[in-house]
Protein backbone atom coordinates (compact mmCIF):
# COMPACT_ATOMS: atom_id res chain seq x y z
CA UNK A 1 0.00 0.00 0.00
CA UNK A 2 1.39 3.42 -1.00
CA UNK A 3 1.82 6.39 1.30
CA UNK A 4 -1.19 8.12 -0.24
CA UNK A 5 -3.40 5.07 0.33
CA UNK A 6 -2.20 4.70 3.91
CA UNK A 7 -2.97 8.38 4.54
CA UNK A 8 -6.49 7.96 3.17
CA UNK A 9 -7.08 4.93 5.42
CA UNK A 10 -5.83 6.84 8.47
CA UNK A 11 -8.06 9.79 7.63
CA UNK A 12 -11.07 7.46 7.23
CA UNK A 13 -10.39 5.78 10.58
CA UNK A 14 -9.99 9.20 12.21
CA UNK A 15 -13.30 10.40 10.69
CA UNK A 16 -15.14 7.30 11.90
CA UNK A 17 -13.69 7.88 15.36
CA UNK A 18 -14.94 11.44 15.32
CA UNK A 19 -18.43 10.32 14.33
CA UNK A 20 -18.46 7.71 17.07
CA UNK A 21 -17.47 10.25 19.70
CA UNK A 22 -19.64 13.09 18.44
CA UNK A 23 -22.94 11.21 18.87
CA UNK A 24 -22.86 10.77 22.65
CA UNK A 25 -21.01 14.07 23.10
CA UNK A 26 -23.72 15.97 21.27
CA UNK A 27 -26.44 14.14 23.20
CA UNK A 28 -24.59 14.92 26.43
CA UNK A 29 -24.68 18.65 25.70
CA UNK A 30 -28.48 18.75 25.94
CA UNK A 31 -29.83 21.00 27.30
CA UNK A 32 -27.58 23.98 26.59
CA UNK A 33 -30.28 26.66 26.97
CA UNK A 34 -33.51 27.19 28.94
CA UNK A 35 -36.41 24.82 28.23
CA UNK A 36 -39.98 26.01 27.65
CA UNK A 37 -42.94 24.30 29.31
CA UNK A 38 -46.36 25.08 27.86
CA UNK A 39 -49.23 25.13 30.36
CA UNK A 40 -52.62 25.10 28.64
CA UNK A 41 -54.36 26.88 31.51
CA UNK A 42 -54.38 30.30 33.17
CA UNK A 43 -51.59 31.54 35.47
CA UNK A 44 -52.28 30.76 39.11
CA UNK A 45 -54.46 27.71 38.49
CA UNK A 46 -53.58 24.28 39.84
CA UNK A 47 -51.74 23.11 36.71
CA UNK A 48 -49.72 26.31 36.43
CA UNK A 49 -49.13 26.51 40.18
CA UNK A 50 -47.94 22.92 40.44
CA UNK A 51 -45.88 23.06 37.23
CA UNK A 52 -43.86 25.87 38.76
CA UNK A 53 -43.27 23.87 41.93
CA UNK A 54 -42.25 20.58 40.28
CA UNK A 55 -39.83 22.34 37.91
CA UNK A 56 -38.32 24.75 40.46
CA UNK A 57 -35.25 22.49 40.81
CA UNK A 58 -34.62 22.19 37.07
CA UNK A 59 -31.34 24.12 37.24
CA UNK A 60 -30.01 21.53 39.70
CA UNK A 61 -31.22 18.46 37.82
CA UNK A 62 -30.97 19.58 34.17
CA UNK A 63 -28.42 22.38 34.37
CA UNK A 64 -30.93 24.79 32.80
CA UNK A 65 -34.09 26.52 34.04
CA UNK A 66 -37.57 25.68 32.79
CA UNK A 67 -39.68 28.65 31.71
CA UNK A 68 -43.48 28.39 31.92
CA UNK A 69 -45.48 29.62 28.92
CA UNK A 70 -49.26 29.90 29.48
CA UNK A 71 -51.58 29.27 26.51
CA UNK A 72 -55.09 29.01 28.04
CA UNK A 73 -58.40 28.52 26.27
CA UNK A 74 -61.09 25.97 25.42
CA UNK A 75 -60.35 23.72 28.38
CA UNK A 76 -56.72 23.25 27.32
CA UNK A 77 -57.44 22.81 23.61
CA UNK A 78 -55.70 26.04 22.54
CA UNK A 79 -52.41 25.13 24.18
CA UNK A 80 -52.39 21.44 23.29
CA UNK A 81 -53.36 22.11 19.65
CA UNK A 82 -50.51 24.59 19.37
CA UNK A 83 -48.14 22.12 20.95
CA UNK A 84 -48.75 19.15 18.66
CA UNK A 85 -48.80 21.28 15.51
CA UNK A 86 -46.09 23.87 16.20
CA UNK A 87 -43.77 22.90 19.06
CA UNK A 88 -40.17 22.03 18.28
CA UNK A 89 -39.07 18.41 18.54
CA UNK A 90 -35.59 19.10 19.85
CA UNK A 91 -36.36 18.73 23.56
CA UNK A 92 -36.71 22.45 24.21
CA UNK A 93 -40.52 22.44 24.05
CA UNK A 94 -42.34 20.49 26.75
CA UNK A 95 -46.01 20.52 27.70
CA UNK A 96 -47.91 19.92 30.91
CA UNK A 97 -50.61 17.35 30.18
CA UNK A 98 -53.84 16.90 32.11
CA UNK A 99 -55.59 13.54 32.21
CA UNK A 100 -58.51 12.93 31.70
CA UNK A 101 -58.82 16.32 29.98
CA UNK A 102 -56.79 15.91 26.79
CA UNK A 103 -57.85 12.28 26.31
CA UNK A 104 -61.57 12.99 26.79
CA UNK A 105 -61.39 15.93 24.38
CA UNK A 106 -59.65 13.80 21.76
CA UNK A 107 -62.54 11.31 22.02
CA UNK A 108 -65.40 13.84 21.99
CA UNK A 109 -63.87 16.36 19.55
CA UNK A 110 -61.66 14.27 17.23
CA UNK A 111 -61.61 16.99 14.53
CA UNK A 112 -61.10 20.02 16.78
CA UNK A 113 -58.60 18.37 19.11
CA UNK A 114 -55.44 17.71 17.10
CA UNK A 115 -53.87 15.85 20.03
CA UNK A 116 -54.27 12.33 21.37
CA UNK A 117 -52.24 9.68 23.18
CA UNK A 118 -50.49 8.79 19.92
CA UNK A 119 -48.95 12.15 19.02
CA UNK A 120 -47.63 13.16 22.44
CA UNK A 121 -44.85 11.28 24.23
CA UNK A 122 -45.22 11.09 28.03
CA UNK A 123 -42.14 11.84 30.10
CA UNK A 124 -43.40 11.40 33.68
CA UNK A 125 -46.46 12.04 35.83
CA UNK A 126 -46.17 14.25 38.90
CA UNK A 127 -49.58 14.51 40.54
CA UNK A 128 -53.14 13.53 41.28
CA UNK A 129 -55.89 16.05 42.03
CA UNK A 130 -59.49 14.76 42.41
CA UNK A 131 -62.45 16.95 41.51
CA UNK A 132 -64.56 18.32 44.36
CA UNK A 133 -68.05 19.81 44.46
CA UNK A 134 -67.91 23.32 45.92
CA UNK A 135 -70.47 26.04 46.71
CA UNK A 136 -70.08 29.60 48.05
CA UNK A 137 -69.52 30.03 51.78
CA UNK A 138 -72.96 31.65 52.18
CA UNK A 139 -74.77 29.09 50.00
CA UNK A 140 -78.00 27.64 51.39
CA UNK A 141 -76.68 24.22 50.33
CA UNK A 142 -74.95 22.51 53.23
CA UNK A 143 -74.86 19.05 51.68
CA UNK A 144 -75.00 17.35 48.31
CA UNK A 145 -78.54 16.24 49.09
CA UNK A 146 -79.60 19.87 49.68
CA UNK A 147 -78.37 20.73 46.19
CA UNK A 148 -80.02 17.66 44.63
CA UNK A 149 -83.37 18.42 46.27
CA UNK A 150 -83.28 22.00 44.98
CA UNK A 151 -82.19 20.94 41.47
CA UNK A 152 -85.06 18.46 41.22
CA UNK A 153 -87.56 21.17 42.09
CA UNK A 154 -85.85 23.69 39.76
CA UNK A 155 -84.59 21.84 36.64
CA UNK A 156 -81.81 23.70 34.83
CA UNK A 157 -81.59 26.48 37.41
CA UNK A 158 -78.47 25.35 39.26
CA UNK A 159 -75.38 26.70 37.49
CA UNK A 160 -72.00 24.95 37.72
CA UNK A 161 -68.57 26.26 36.80
CA UNK A 162 -65.56 24.23 35.66
CA UNK A 163 -62.26 24.69 33.84
CA UNK A 164 -63.62 23.97 30.34
CA UNK A 165 -65.38 21.33 28.29
CA UNK A 166 -64.61 17.66 28.99
CA UNK A 167 -62.03 18.42 31.62
CA UNK A 168 -62.24 16.39 34.84
CA UNK A 169 -64.65 18.94 36.36
CA UNK A 170 -67.10 18.51 33.49
CA UNK A 171 -66.86 14.72 33.55
CA UNK A 172 -67.54 14.69 37.32
CA UNK A 173 -70.62 16.87 36.81
CA UNK A 174 -71.92 14.66 34.01
CA UNK A 175 -71.56 11.58 36.22
CA UNK A 176 -73.20 13.38 39.13
CA UNK A 177 -76.14 14.62 37.02
CA UNK A 178 -76.78 11.16 35.65
CA UNK A 179 -76.59 9.47 39.05
CA UNK A 180 -78.73 12.08 40.84
CA UNK A 181 -81.18 12.32 37.92
CA UNK A 182 -81.01 16.12 37.82
CA UNK A 183 -80.56 18.73 35.12
CA UNK A 184 -78.14 21.62 35.69
CA UNK A 185 -76.36 24.20 33.54
CA UNK A 186 -72.60 23.93 33.04
CA UNK A 187 -70.58 27.10 32.36
CA UNK A 188 -67.01 26.40 31.17
CA UNK A 189 -64.29 28.89 32.15
CA UNK A 190 -60.71 29.32 30.89
CA UNK A 191 -59.17 27.58 33.87
CA UNK A 192 -59.58 26.46 37.45
CA UNK A 193 -58.96 29.90 38.99
CA UNK A 194 -61.68 31.81 37.11
CA UNK A 195 -64.02 28.86 37.63
CA UNK A 196 -63.35 28.92 41.38
CA UNK A 197 -63.68 32.70 41.58
CA UNK A 198 -67.08 32.36 39.90
CA UNK A 199 -68.19 30.13 42.78
CA UNK A 200 -66.76 32.33 45.53
CA UNK A 201 -68.32 35.48 44.06
CA UNK A 202 -71.73 33.86 43.60
CA UNK A 203 -71.58 34.20 39.83
CA UNK A 204 -72.57 30.52 39.74
CA UNK A 205 -74.40 28.49 42.37
CA UNK A 206 -71.88 25.63 42.48
CA UNK A 207 -68.84 24.23 40.75
CA UNK A 208 -66.51 21.31 40.32
CA UNK A 209 -62.88 22.20 40.87
CA UNK A 210 -59.52 20.76 41.92
CA UNK A 211 -58.95 19.52 45.45
CA UNK A 212 -55.73 21.57 45.62
CA UNK A 213 -57.38 24.86 44.62
CA UNK A 214 -60.37 24.25 46.90
CA UNK A 215 -58.03 23.34 49.79
CA UNK A 216 -56.19 26.66 49.48
CA UNK A 217 -59.52 28.53 49.39
CA UNK A 218 -61.41 26.42 51.92
CA UNK A 219 -62.16 29.40 54.18
CA UNK A 220 -64.18 30.97 51.36
CA UNK A 221 -66.02 27.84 50.23
CA UNK A 222 -68.01 24.84 51.32
CA UNK A 223 -66.56 21.59 49.95
CA UNK A 224 -69.46 19.13 49.79
CA UNK A 225 -67.99 15.99 48.21
CA UNK A 226 -64.94 14.56 46.46
CA UNK A 227 -65.07 12.60 43.18
CA UNK A 228 -62.73 9.77 44.09
CA UNK A 229 -62.81 6.22 45.41
CA UNK A 230 -61.66 7.25 48.87
CA UNK A 231 -61.45 10.39 50.98
CA UNK A 232 -58.61 12.82 50.38
CA UNK A 233 -55.97 13.33 53.07
CA UNK A 234 -56.02 17.10 52.58
CA UNK A 235 -59.77 17.29 53.26
CA UNK A 236 -60.44 14.18 55.38
CA UNK A 237 -63.82 15.39 56.65
CA UNK A 238 -65.27 15.63 53.13
CA UNK A 239 -67.14 12.47 52.02
CA UNK A 240 -66.84 10.85 48.61
CA UNK A 241 -69.86 10.80 46.30
CA UNK A 242 -69.83 7.02 46.63
CA UNK A 243 -70.30 7.33 50.40
CA UNK A 244 -73.30 9.55 49.77
CA UNK A 245 -74.88 7.06 47.38
CA UNK A 246 -74.00 8.67 44.03
CA UNK A 247 -72.28 6.77 41.20
CA UNK A 248 -69.37 9.15 40.73
CA UNK A 249 -66.00 7.38 40.59
CA UNK A 250 -62.42 8.54 39.93
CA UNK A 251 -62.75 8.89 36.13
CA UNK A 252 -62.50 12.67 36.56
CA UNK A 253 -59.37 12.52 38.75
CA UNK A 254 -56.92 15.04 37.33
CA UNK A 255 -53.44 13.57 36.81
CA UNK A 256 -50.71 15.92 35.64
CA UNK A 257 -47.31 15.43 34.12
CA UNK A 258 -44.88 16.32 31.34
CA UNK A 259 -44.89 15.33 27.67
CA UNK A 260 -42.97 16.09 24.47
CA UNK A 261 -44.10 16.01 20.83
CA UNK A 262 -43.98 12.77 18.89
CA UNK A 263 -40.73 12.70 16.95
CA UNK A 264 -38.51 13.99 19.76
CA UNK A 265 -35.22 12.02 19.66
CA UNK A 266 -35.30 8.91 21.89
CA UNK A 267 -32.06 9.82 23.67
CA UNK A 268 -33.58 13.15 24.74
CA UNK A 269 -36.80 11.44 25.84
CA UNK A 270 -34.78 9.00 27.96
CA UNK A 271 -32.74 11.75 29.57
CA UNK A 272 -35.85 13.76 30.40
CA UNK A 273 -37.74 10.70 31.67
CA UNK A 274 -34.90 9.69 34.00
CA UNK A 275 -34.34 13.26 35.21
CA UNK A 276 -37.95 14.26 35.81
CA UNK A 277 -38.71 11.26 38.02
CA UNK A 278 -35.74 12.22 40.21
CA UNK A 279 -36.78 15.88 40.22
CA UNK A 280 -40.40 15.10 41.12
CA UNK A 281 -39.15 12.99 44.05
CA UNK A 282 -36.93 15.79 45.34
CA UNK A 283 -37.64 16.46 49.05
CA UNK A 284 -38.03 20.21 48.52
CA UNK A 285 -40.47 19.66 45.67
CA UNK A 286 -42.54 17.17 47.67
CA UNK A 287 -42.53 19.43 50.71
CA UNK A 288 -43.77 22.46 48.76
CA UNK A 289 -46.48 20.40 47.08
CA UNK A 290 -47.71 19.09 50.43
CA UNK A 291 -47.87 22.58 51.93
CA UNK A 292 -50.15 23.70 49.11
CA UNK A 293 -52.56 20.77 49.28
CA UNK A 294 -51.26 19.33 46.02
CA UNK A 295 -51.32 15.54 45.81
CA UNK A 296 -48.35 13.75 44.27
CA UNK A 297 -48.35 10.56 42.22
CA UNK A 298 -44.99 10.12 40.54
CA UNK A 299 -45.06 7.70 37.62
CA UNK A 300 -42.24 6.76 35.26
CA UNK A 301 -42.55 7.14 31.49
CA UNK A 302 -43.58 3.48 31.11
CA UNK A 303 -46.13 3.72 33.94
CA UNK A 304 -47.52 6.92 32.44
CA UNK A 305 -47.84 5.32 29.00
CA UNK A 306 -49.89 2.52 30.58
CA UNK A 307 -52.00 5.02 32.55
CA UNK A 308 -52.81 6.93 29.34
CA UNK A 309 -53.92 3.72 27.59
CA UNK A 310 -56.07 2.63 30.51
CA UNK A 311 -57.63 6.09 30.84
CA UNK A 312 -58.52 6.19 27.16
CA UNK A 313 -60.24 2.78 27.41
CA UNK A 314 -62.12 3.86 30.56
CA UNK A 315 -63.25 7.17 29.04
CA UNK A 316 -64.43 5.50 25.85
CA UNK A 317 -66.83 3.58 28.06
CA UNK A 318 -67.70 6.38 30.53
CA UNK A 319 -68.43 9.02 27.90
CA UNK A 320 -70.78 6.71 25.98
CA UNK A 321 -73.20 6.59 28.89
CA UNK A 322 -73.35 10.24 29.84
CA UNK A 323 -76.20 11.28 27.56
CA UNK A 324 -76.49 14.62 25.80
CA UNK A 325 -73.19 16.46 25.60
Amino acid sequence: MGKASKLLVLLAVFAIGLLTVSGPAMAGEYPDRPIKLTVSYSPGGATDFQARIVTMRAQTYLGQPIVIINKPGAGGMVGWNWFVTSASKDGYDLVAYNVPHFIAQSIVFPKKAKYNINNMEPIANWGTDPAVLVVPKDSPFNSVQDLVDYAKKNPGKVTFSGAGLYVGHHIALLQFQKSANIKTRYIPYKGGVPALLAVMSGEVMAGFNNTSDAFRSKDRLKILAVADLERNSFIPDVPTFKELGFAVDDASNNRRGIAVPKGTPPEIIKKLADTFVKMFNDKKVKGKMKLTGSGMKVLSREETQEMWKQTEATLQDVLKGLGDR
